[in-house]
């Protein structure tokens, strides 16, 4: 692969962790035919071809711009187990053992990246430093506390903090309206860009083959699937879908199923040691993070709710001044002291999400032999890596695991997506 040195034809703005590792762009030959193909160069088609080539599997990955470009290179650079809505407020939505079954593959796929980079030695600035959730009145201290509890019964080690506990983690005063907190101890925090670039050259190294091209449609042809490409047509054994966002562009089926949803991030210009963990706390309704990177930037993104219907639908990943006015705002609410920040960078990402705010990942329905996965409610980091592993299995052996029985496609509390408020992580 060739590192990208600048945006090409795409208009949208770079983000903090693209303007500091230029993404690679795949650029081997398009083959005639392949095993298993696999559609889209972010997290989940990254981690498949590079299960795929471990296995000694004929794998070609086929990504239309740069590897990490969508979602994985735009967000917060957080490896959190759990559930994107919280455990408690999903174990209410899908049952305590369902919700414990995906907590699982979080916690799996969290303790995966830890052992592939070091295993393949990926320089990705990654780091144990645990998180932080804040809780903004007495009320959700109380919920977070009582939420850490029902984990710890589960052997999952969730620190309930009071005011004092958290400012002992953050290196300036607290302002009033921190009541308090939870901390994750094992959650990590990385270079996103530097992180999938090493995964993907990780798969390069075993054997996938990287190609430059947008997919167009899925054909399905006897015991096989054509897909069609503006590079050409390749001929696949079976196929692996991992857009995210894009998922209606080539799966009809789900169409507002996983529907396209805007964040937006800023960054500062780097200050003095602020914030030893990754921090999170709903300032609006759907939910605010940021942590400090290696070079003393400060990574932030939030405030969806203020955008027109939360962003929900919308496909444009640029920022808009409105919402990054609003994220600059945070800091001087929750830290009065914090002082001498100047955004260096704004941007924009997509995500997907669902109405029961889990991932989709299975068979796809009339299209033989192929899987897709997506509808990440912006927490696909630490799920990447281990339903990219079982979908890797799927496509080697032609049967989906029953691990990812929770994300199936036909599960009831799968249904339309309708743009709501997003409950606190707890």
């Amino acid at each position: 692969m060739q590192q990208s040195s600048s945006n090409g034809s795409s208009p949208e703005p770079k983000s903090y962790w693209h303007v500091t590792a230029p993404p690679p762009v795949p650029n081997d030959p398009l083959p005639d035919a392949a095993d298993v193909v696999v559609v889209g160069g972010g997290m989940l088609g990254v981690w498949s071809a590079y299960w795929l080539a471990k296995t000694g599997a004929n794998v070609t990955l086929i990504e239309r711009t740069a590897i990490s470009w969508g979602a994985t290179g735009r967000n917060g650079g957080f490896v959190i187990a759990g559930l994107a809505e919280g455990f408690t407020t999903g174990a209410e939505r899908i049952g305590h053992d369902a919700a414990w079954d995906v907590w699982k593959l979080s916690e799996e796929g969290r303790q995966i990246v830890q052992t592939v980079v070091e295993e393949e030695g990926i320089d990705c600035e990654y780091r144990l430093s645990g998180t932080v959730g804040l809780a903004l009145t007495e009320e959700d201290r109380d919920a977070m506390h009582h939420g850490a509890a029902i984990l710890g019964e589960k052997g999952v080690t969730v620190e309930p903090l009071d005011q004092q506990g958290v400012q002992e983690l953050i290196q300036t005063p607290l302002g009033a309206d921190i009541h308090g907190g939870i901390y994750h101890r094992n959650n990590a925090l990385l270079h996103s860009a530097r992180y999938l670039a090493g995964v993907a050259q990780a798969a390069q190294r075993h054997g996938a083959r990287l190609c430059l091209a947008n997919v167009t449609k899925l054909v399905s042809d006897g015991d096989a699937t054509l897909v069609e490409t503006s590079a050409g047509t390749i001929r696949a054994g079976k196929v692996i879908v991992g857009i995210n966002a894009w998922t209606d562009e080539l799966i009809p089926s789900l169409a507002g199923i996983v529907v396209p949803v805007r964040g937006r991030i800023l960054s500062y210009a780097p200050v003095p040691p602020v914030f030893t963990t990754g921090i999170g706390a709903s300032v609006t309704p759907t939910g605010e993070y940021w942590q400090q990177t290696m070079d003393g930037s400060i990574v932030l993104g939030g405030c969806r709710a203020d955008a027109p219907g939360g962003d929900v639908g919308v496909r444009d990943p640029v920022p808009t001044p409105d919402v990054i006015a609003k994220l600059d705002a945070v800091f001087p609410r929750l830290f009065p002291q914090l002082g001498g920040l100047k955004i260096s960078q704004s941007w924009a990402g997509l995500m997907a999400f669902t109405s029961d705010y889990l991932p989709v990942a299975d068979a796809v329905p009339d299209m033989p032999g192929v899987w897709a996965a997506g509808g990440f409610c912006g927490h696909g980091m630490p799920f990447g890596p281990r339903l990219g592993q079982l979908l890797a299995e799927a496509a080697m052996t032609g049967l989906t695991p029953t691990a990812l029985s929770p994300l199936r496609i036909d599960r009831p509390t799968l249904t339309a997506y309708v743009a709501a408020e997003q409950p606190a992580a707890v």
